[in-house]
């Protein structure tokens, strides 16, 4: 309980077009999507009601997981970021982070990727 309640909370994510059950390979809510603004905002909601916790209030970490901001663009990014919230992170035998896709549907973990991309920045 170092973090607190890490119990995921819900997202609201209407008005982003629905993507099915089935993960896609490449976030969906990038430009030129034409809600991207309204997938950041979810995104950023989300982000910091699940995942700022642990990763950093506005995605900056304090070290204690990896800073999000870093994560490489476009779909290599994406392979590592869906890998992730599907798998979550397990290391002998401690979670380290919970497969967020048993939380959170598929729309709102990539309107999260889309706010982390809205902030993106250079090692």
């Amino acid at each position: 309980m170092a973090h607190g309640d890490v119990t995921p909370q819900g997202v609201d994510i209407e008005g982003l077009d629905p993507l099915g059950e089935e993960w896609l390979d490449e976030n969906p809510y990038r430009p030129p999507y034409e809600k991207n603004a309204q997938a950041i905002k979810i995104g950023s909601s989300a982000y910091n009601q699940n995942c700022a916790r642990c990763h950093g209030l506005e995605g900056i970490s304090g070290g204690i997981a990896p800073d999000l901001r870093m994560l490489e663009a476009g779909l290599e990014g994406d392979e590592w970021y869906q890998y992730r919230v599907v798998n979550g992170a397990v290391r002998d035998g401690a979670v380290y982070m919970p497969k967020m896709a048993d939380y959170l549907s598929q729309e709102a973990l990539w309107a999260i990727r889309t706010w982390l991309e809205s902030v993106s920045v250079d090692e």
